[in-house]
């Protein structure tokens, strides 16, 4: 009797303290805002969902879904307004809503903002007309002042982002082109037809939009170079876009390599999402890297030792768990404070 009332008392105990140390994840239902389609945010925001919903869904309750949207200067306010929970953004917004400065100067710093994981490098892709590429690098979109340009869709993290490195090289975008604003491929389409002089289509290489271009204008178009000097001119001390180097034969006709930047981007959530949750995402990307590089390459140069690398956010404590599990040492500018 003695030793059945014991079995009865050790089980018991056992499943107190499975059920109090072992935290449960919240059923949920995320939206990951990305980008538009014709970028690189889009599909790679489609395989992050789908992998949550295949892995996650049937046994947690956790799923989620991609939405297109204008890019990062939109995304910050869904993840603000919580019409998105995770978001795909580039590092310079990252950037500006840690410091509330550039666009987010007037809303100030989003304290409800962290980041879950570097995903890859967003590379910049200025291409021209090649009846006015004399250079062959940034300088003939900067001598091309007072055309019409395709810099990006309104509010999104594309135009920001060249309004940021045009602006190193002295071009004050909104007042000296002619901007034409729309997503990747109507952007491509309107230098194809000689509405637009030059384009900037920054994404994970290679970018369809760009590849159907260089398919369609061959050697009508060129895909422009960045000297050391412009890209230390055109990063503005802010240690963020790095040398990036486009192999030849990248995209139809490019006969030679073009040296360009490139800075990264990142997984970014909502500070308030629970621990287990982000947790849970978190390991199930890093254990199915394969899935997600079968679905995009931009996202083969993703590795847990890269997970952390220059992100501009603190991490979500569930992303500090995982890392800390698999042996990532966390700096102490990427713990959240207070």
């Amino acid at each position: 009797m003695m030793r059945h009332s014991m079995k009865l008392f050790l089980a018991a105990t056992t499943a107190a303290t499975f059920a109090f140390g072992t935290a449960q994840a919240e059923e949920a239902d995320y939206i990951l805002a990305t980008a538009s389609t014709g970028g690189t945010y889009y599909p790679v925001g489609v395989a992050l969902s789908t992998l949550v919903k295949v892995k996650l869904q049937p046994g947690q309750g956790i799923g989620m879904s991609a939405i297109s949207s204008a890019g990062s200067g939109e995304n910050v306010r869904l993840l603000r307004e919580d019409e998105a929970q995770f978001a795909i953004m580039q590092g310079l917004y990252g950037y500006y809503a840690a410091t509330g400065t550039g666009p987010l100067e007037e809303v100030g710093p989003q304290s409800n903002m962290r980041a879950v994981s570097m995903l890859w490098q967003n590379v910049e892709h200025f291409v021209v007309d090649s009846d006015i590429a004399e250079t062959g690098t940034i300088s003939d979109l900067v001598n091309a002042t007072g055309s019409s340009v395709a810099l990006g869709a309104r509010n999104s993290g594309t135009i920001g982002s060249n309004a940021a490195i045009l602006g190193g090289l002295g071009v004050d975008i909104y007042e000296n082109y002619d901007l034409v604003e729309g997503g990747y491929g109507p952007s491509a389409e309107a230098l194809q037809n000689g509405q637009v002089v030059g384009i900037s289509t920054p994404a994970g290489v290679p970018v369809g939009a760009i590849s159907q271009l260089f398919a369609s204008a061959g050697d009508g178009v060129t895909l422009l170079n960045f000297t050391p000097e412009q890209m230390a001119q055109a990063d503005d001390e802010r240690e963020l876009w790095t040398e990036y180097v486009i192999e030849a034969g990248t995209y139809p006709g490019q006969a030679e390599t073009v040296t360009t930047i490139a800075q990264p981007n990142f997984l970014a959530t909502q500070a308030s999402l629970p621990e287990e949750n982000v947790y849970l995402i978190t390991k199930t990307i890093y254990e199915n890297l394969a899935f997600l590089q079968a679905i995009h390459p931009a996202t083969s140069v993703m590795s847990i030792e890269k997970a952390i690398a220059g992100l501009p956010l603190p991490l979500h404590p569930g992303a500090i768990r995982y890392y800390e599990e698999v042996g990532v040492t966390i700096p102490d500018r990427l713990r959240p404070q207070g």
